[in-house]
């Protein structure tokens, strides 16, 4: 970290503490404002942060639907995401009305939303889910049928795991379907002791060849397990920071340099501080649909 960003670092940390801030990041950020969190993790962690904080603002480093979340969790807080525009192109891949006409095609059927969609779809939507609990969501519904709305990767490997029927949408991460499988061959034979971990979103052929498929939770976890000392990640590239942070011991081998989410990129210190200097930009979801909402992410929560 440069000496501008000690500066800007150091402010952020005064203003935190006279305002009573809590700074929660996705372990997709950059590395410096992972170092700058309260608390950083994925979708589930922070959406369990969320709920469970006594901190009057939120301010969060992340991408539009994680801020919604937090916003629908806490409607009496204030909310604030350092860049509005950090969307995430799989949410806008289905919206509430065409998940209402899916609905009509499939009656019987319990919707399971991934988190990573609109607070609209989630209102549309029976349980959410993430990368890390997904199977145990969908096995825990008496329904026979589930829709899996909106990333097909993540539900087509969820259905090796049930005897449900699983209704896919065409939903993907452009991240994660970036990764091609002779990338990953070509890493694993220039590190053949190596484990290869791959997130869920990455396609079929890629989880075929993982030793591991995992959420970047369980990535963290695995990765103080396994006996490998060299890993290589099949994920989006800011999950090195706090693998490498964790595990000092190891070695953390990108699957591939291509795997850089442009919309976790967008939040940076600069912004950071203009968030909380400014109160700017504050997440506020409508109170209908947040209520609704909230329904299909409490089950998630009382399930996990």
């Amino acid at each position: 970290m440069n000496a501008n960003a000690v500066d800007i670092s150091n402010e952020i940390k005064k203003i935190r503490e006279k305002l009573k801030v809590v700074i929660l990041a996705h372990n997709y950020q950059i590395d410096e404002i992972q170092s700058l969190a309260d608390i950083t993790g994925d979708s589930l962690e922070l959406a369990r942060a969320a709920l469970k904080t006594e901190a009057e603002i939120i301010l969060f480093c992340g991408v539009h639907f994680m801020a919604e979340t937090a916003a629908i969790l806490n409607p009496d807080k204030t909310v604030l995401m350092p860049n509005p525009n950090a969307g995430c192109p799989m949410a806008d891949m289905i919206t509430a009305e065409q998940l209402i006409e899916l609905k009509q095609k499939h009656p019987k059927a319990a919707v399971v939303c991934y988190v990573n969609s609109s607070a609209a779809v989630k209102a549309e939507s029976d349980i959410c889910c993430t990368s890390s609990n997904a199977v145990q969501v969908v096995n825990s519904l008496s329904e026979e049928e589930v829709i899996f709305i909106p990333d097909r990767n993540l539900g087509r490997y969820v259905s090796g795991f049930t005897n449900k029927k699983i209704i896919l949408w065409d939903g993907f991460c452009p991240t994660h379907v970036r990764l091609p499988v002779k990338d990953v061959l070509e890493i694993k034979n220039a590190h053949p002791e190596a484990s290869f971990f791959a997130h869920p979103e990455c396609e079929p052929e890629v989880l075929a060849i993982a030793d591991y498929v995992c959420s970047t939770a369980k990535m963290l976890k695995y990765a103080r397990e396994v006996a490998t000392r060299e890993i290589i990640i099949g994920t989006e590239m800011g999950m090195l920071y706090r693998l490498r942070n964790e595990n000092p011991g190891k070695v953390f081998i990108p699957a591939s340099r291509s795997m850089i989410c442009p919309n976790m990129k967008k939040n940076n210190l600069e912004l950071v501080y203009e968030s909380l200097v400014n109160f700017q930009t504050e997440i506020t979801v409508p109170e209908k649909t947040g209520k609704r909402a909230l329904n299909s992410i409490r089950r998630m929560l009382e399930i996990s």
